[in-house]
């Protein structure tokens, strides 16, 4: 997998899924953004990879919000199994907090796997956490609290995500999903 190819299938997954779903109603502004970072990592030894979290994590934190606003950190060649990426997120998530970034980044997670807990696997709600590779998205806390304060209702956002997944249905997902591929 060329680390091009992975951009530019979670660009189109970020356009298609999450921007013109609605998924997240603050993704719109940064779709574009110069500061909107996109980092992929082509290792596959869990170390390397825990290498490049702690890096990005640096990175942000060493960065202003205009710079780098937000990062996902793209795993096209490793975590291919759902229980292993969720491991791994509970690793990023201790790394994060013994850098004593706690309450300054938040993390983020989409695989392709991705499954809530106590829902039918054939769920359409599986969707608002699908991605085409495994990712981690650090976001800065005071961006995320920015963002709350001019949205009515936000922790409606879940639910309001599944009633539209459900509305659209998981076949027609899965064949816009398949089309992120293409091309």
């Amino acid at each position: 997998m060329l680390t091009v190819d992975a951009e530019r299938h979670v660009r189109r997954w970020l356009r298609d899924f999450v921007v013109d779903l609605n998924l997240c109603p603050f993704a719109r502004p940064l779709l574009r953004a110069v500061n909107l970072r996109i980092v992929v990592c082509e290792q596959v030894r869990i170390a390397d990879l825990r290498g490049m979290v702690l890096q990005e994590l640096d990175l942000l934190q060493r960065s202003a919000e205009r710079d780098v606003a937000t990062t996902l950190v793209v795993f096209p060649q490793a975590l291919h199994m759902f229980e292993d990426y969720l491991q791994f997120v509970d690793e990023a998530q201790d790394l994060l907090v013994a850098a004593g970034l706690e309450s300054i980044v938040q993390l983020a997670s989409f695989h392709p796997q991705y499954r809530f807990a106590g829902e039918a696997s054939d769920a359409a709600s599986h969707f608002s956490n699908r991605a085409p590779y495994p990712i981690i998205h650090l976001l800065r806390e005071n961006m995320i609290s920015r963002a709350l304060d001019d949205f009515a209702n936000p922790e409606q956002i879940p639910c309001r995500n599944m009633e539209a997944l459900s509305a659209i249905g998981a076949d027609e997902l899965e064949r816009r999903w398949q089309a992120l591929f293409l091309g």
